[in-house]
């Protein structure tokens, strides 16, 4: 195949043709300065209204209740600490879980070098928190949950609903980082007693640099950002109009055609797991079996180690991850994979393939073809390999 194939959707996407068109004349013709009084500044401000709609339908949400942000980490890190800070004389207590993204367990760490103390759930092998875990980690102190939507690495998709419900009855503000499951998974706020949720424009092929907090009317969050006073008095700083403008768009898009995209992706991605098990052996894996984002797909390859299966991938023209983009680079393993239970040597084995609207069967067949041959390649170099066949004689 000639040209590249992108399979790292979980870590970007693509600026839509649609998006594209609708952020062009802001950054052209109407590009004032939303908080001025003149004719294109209260166009402006009417492209920003607008895409605060457009964000609002999509979780059942009210306008009022939409913060626009710079993105799902800076959402994460508001979320969290706003709460953790008007909330802090009633308890210091929250509690999340061992597969959170990094912008939440990070911001977690921060908060207990801040007297707070935090209790991480741990996960089953499928990546799922335990409902009776989350009750009896619930002190008189707890004043915030905060467990993710649907995880970036491998996909499982936590009991939302469920955990919403304990925590309403408990008085207990529950937020969720929702980056990888808007525009994949139904998502109702007041259903599912969301207190705060995180989102992102750049995973629903909108812009890089734009993201929302949703914040249920009457949760008190404390100023995050100080300036001006755009963003309902709450977030400082000039709107980043064609950003939020492409967010609005793509989310429009995005759950508008959500459940024929998703019938498509889960054929492409079934395709792919069946594939891969069925021709490569010595593979698991990750993640729920079915309870999980219809575009995801986590591997893990016994014996060799996933950074390699990359390179050769990317030899072929293949563009896939080991897991998050935030620690790519590093040399650990992941955390939400050892959170499963899973070995150090299984843990580094693992490749993440996330499919999005632009990819089609043929990409899919064209990885089945090309991957099995190149694990083999790798087993073949790998002492691990070698040392198994040995003990397997």
């Amino acid at each position: 195949m000639d040209k590249k194939i992108y399979f790292d959707n979980a870590a970007t996407t693509k600026v839509r043709p649609e998006v594209y068109q609708e952020i062009l004349p802001y950054l052209d013709e109407m590009y004032a300065n939303p908080s001025s009084v003149y004719t294109i500044a209260r166009d402006s401000k009417k492209a920003i209204d607008k895409a605060r709609e457009q964000v609002a339908n999509a979780i059942n949400a009210t306008t009022r209740e939409i913060y626009f942000t710079s993105g799902g980490t800076e959402s994460d890190n508001w979320a969290i600490k706003g709460v953790a800070d008007a909330y802090k004389n009633k308890g210091k207590h929250i509690i999340t879980s061992s597969i959170e993204h990094h912008a939440v367990l990070h911001t977690c760490e921060y908060l207990e070098k801040q007297g707070f103390k935090v209790t991480y759930l741990p996960v089953d092998k499928y990546g799922l928190i335990n409902l009776e875990d989350l009750k009896s980690a619930i002190t008189d102190e707890t004043i915030l949950v905060s467990i993710m939507f649907a995880n970036n690495e491998i996909g499982t998709i936590e009991p939302i609903k469920e955990i919403g419900k304990i925590t309403r009855e408990k008085g207990i503000i529950f937020h969720t980082d929702a980056v990888q499951a808007i525009g994949h998974v139904p998502i109702d706020v007041k259903d599912m007693n969301i207190d705060l949720l995180s989102m992102s424009g750049h995973k629903i092929y909108g812009p890089k640099g734009t993201g929302a907090l949703y914040v249920r009317k009457g949760v008190r969050i404390t100023q995050f950002i100080h300036g001006g006073a755009q963003e309902f008095n709450r977030r400082g700083g000039t709107e980043n109009v064609c950003g939020i403008v492409g967010l609005g768009k793509a989310i429009e898009l995005a759950t508008s055609e959500m459940e024929e995209e998703n019938k498509r992706l889960l054929e492409l991605r079934q395709t792919i797991i069946d594939g891969i098990l069925n021709t490569v052996p010595y593979t698991h894996l990750n993640g729920h079996p079915e309870q999980r984002l219809s575009n995801n797909v986590n591997i893990t390859f016994d014996f060799i180690e996933g950074e390699s299966i990359l390179l050769m991938l990317d030899f072929k023209g293949i563009e896939a991850s080991s897991g998050s983009a935030c620690t790519s680079g590093s040399l650990d393993p992941s955390h939400v994979l050892l959170a499963l239970g899973l070995p150090h040597e299984k843990a580094h084995g693992s490749v993440r393939i996330t499919l999005g609207r632009y990819n089609t069967k043929e990409e899919a067949e064209f990885l089945l073809k090309e991957l099995p041959p190149i694990i083999e390649r790798l087993r073949n170099m790998s002492p691990l390999w070698e040392d198994f066949l040995k003990s397997n004689k």
